[in-house]
C-alpha cells in the first residue's frame, strides 16, 4: 500500500511537469499547427529531452525504466490538456512502435533505434493500414518477395492513415512474405527507414479532426530490405502485431479518458460563468444532472482503464479485456464530448472554443486502433468462442 501511494504521488508530480512542458512548448502554438496540419520536427528533440518519450523502455536502452503507468501518464496529460494531436502521435511512437522493438527486435535493432526514439533525435512509425485493407490486416496486399540470388527482400505496396507520416525516421511496415499461405501465416514485419530508395511519403491527408497531427499516404516501389531489417520471425509478423495490439488499444482507452475529463473540466469553468434566466447555468437542475451522468461514464471507464494498466503491467492482459477498455472508453469519449458541447449552446459549434476540437478529435478514436464494431467481433468471440 505504501509503495502505491508513493507512485501515485510519483504519477501526479509527473503529470505536473507534462503539463509545464505543455505551457511552455504547446500552448501558444497549438493553433497555428493545426492550421500548417502537424507539429513541427523540433517538438520530438524537446519531449526526449524532458524525458516524455519511450519512459517504460529500460535505462540500457534510453528510456527511464519507468512502469507503465507514467507512460500512459503521458498520453493521458496531453488528452486532458486538449492536445490529442500531440498525444496520439506520441503513443504510436513511444507505446506502439518502441515497444514492437523492445519486444521483437534483435539486440542489434534495440541498440539502433531506441535510444535515438528516447531522445526524440529519430521518430517512428507504425504501417499496417492499406487503402483496400483497413481494420481487416488478412487483408493487406503490400509485398516482400526474396531475392534467392542475393537473399534481400522486394518490397512493393501502399499503405495509408500512417501517424508521423511526415515526420517519421523509420517505420514498421507489415508485409506480405508467402503469398500461398492465408496472411496470418505468411506476414513479415520489416524495419524500413525513411531514406531507403523506393520509399516515398505521400501527401498529408486532410482529416476533420487532430489536424496537428501528420497523417500520411506511404508507398514502397521497389523497395530493397536484407533480413537484418526484419522485425521478430519471418512470416510471424502477424502474430506480434496480435501480441502487441493490446496495448495499443489500451493507450487509445487512456487517451478517451483524459480526453472526457479535460472536456468536463472546461465544460464545468462554463457552467458556473455563463447565465440564463438570471442565474449560472451551473445552477439549473436539467444541467446538473446531465453533468452528473458524464461524470459518472467518465469514472467508470477510468476505473477499468486502471484496471487493464494494472494487467498490462503484469502481462495478464487479454486481447478481449483490452478491447473492451477501447470500445467502451472510446464510445463514452463520444457521448462526453458530444453532451459538453451541447451545454456550450451555439459557442460549442466556434472553433475558437476548445470543446469544438476535442470534438473533432474524438471521432476518429471509434476507428483507428480497430474500430468499435472489429472490438466487439474481439469481445464476442471470447464470450461465445467462433
Amino acid at each position: 500500500m505504501k509503495q502505491s501511494t508513493a507512485i501515485k504521488e510519483e504519477i501526479t508530480l509527473f503529470k505536473k511537469t507534462i503539463e509545464a512542458f505543455a505551457k511552455r512548448e504547446i500552448e501558444d502554438y497549438y493553433s497555428t499547427w493545426e492550421k500548417e496540419g502537424m507539429f513541427p520536427k523540433e517538438l520530438w528533440k524537446k519531449l526526449g529531452d524532458a524525458g516524455l518519450l519511450c519512459v517504460d523502455i529500460p535505462e540500457q536502452y534510453g528510456g527511464l525504466g519507468a512502469p507503465i503507468h507514467f507512460s500512459a501518464s503521458i498520453i493521458d496529460e496531453f488528452s486532458r490538456l486538449g492536445y490529442n494531436a500531440v498525444s496520439g502521435n506520441i503513443a504510436v511512437h513511444s507505446d506502439i512502435v518502441a515497444h514492437y522493438i523492445l519486444n521483437s527486435g534483435t539486440e542489434e535493432q534495440k541498440a539502433r533505434y531506441l535510444p535515438k526514439m528516447a531522445s526524440g533525435e529519430w521518430i517512428g512509425a507504425i504501417a499496417m493500414t492499406e487503402p483496400a485493407a483497413g481494420s481487416d490486416l488478412q487483408g493487406i496486399k503490400t509485398t516482400a518477395i526474396k531475392n534467392t540470388l542475393t537473399g534481400e527482400y522486394v518490397i512493393n505496396g501502399s499503405k495509408t492513415f500512417i501517424s508521423n507520416g511526415q515526420n517519421f525516421d523509420f517505420v514498421v511496415v507489415a508485409v506480405r512474405t508467402n503469398l500461398d499461405v492465408p496472411a496470418s501465416r505468411g506476414t513479415t514485419l520489416f524495419i524500413i527507414d525513411a531514406e531507403q530508395n523506393g520509399v516515398t511519403k505521400g501527401k498529408k491527408l486532410k482529416k476533420i479532426g487532430l489536424h496537428a497531427a501528420d497523417t500520411s499516404e506511404l508507398f514502397f516501389e521497389e523497395v530493397i530490405a536484407d533480413s537484418s531489417q526484419i522485425l521478430g520471425e519471418i512470416n510471424q509478423g502477424f502474430m506480434t502485431l496480435m501480441r502487441e495490439l493490446p496495448r495499443e488499444r489500451t493507450a487509445l482507452a487512456v487517451g478517451a479518458c483524459g480526453a472526457m475529463e479535460g472536456a468536463l473540466e472546461i465544460t464545468i469553468q462554463y457552467l458556473h460563468e455563463r447565465e440564463a434566466f438570471g442565474k449560472p447555468l451551473s445552477q439549473l437542475q436539467v444541467i446538473r444532472h446531465k453533468v452528473a451522468e458524464m461524470t459518472t461514464e467518465a469514472k467508470v471507464n477510468r476505473a477499468y482503464v486502471n484496471h487493464c494498466l494494472e494487467l498490462l503491467e503484469t502481462q495478464e492482459l487479454s486481447p478481449a479485456d483490452a478491447s473492451i477498455a477501447k470500445l467502451s472508453a472510446t464510445e463514452a469519449q463520444g457521448k462526453v464530448v458530444d453532451g459538453c458541447l451541447q451545454l456550450f449552446g451555439g459557442y460549442g459549434y466556434m472553433e475558437e472554443y476548445p470543446i469544438s476540437r476535442a470534438y473533432t478529435d474524438a471521432r476518429v478514436q471509434r476507428i483507428y486502433g480497430g474500430t468499435s464494431e472489429i472490438m466487439k467481433e474481439i469481445i464476442s468471440k471470447d464470450i461465445l468462442g467462433k
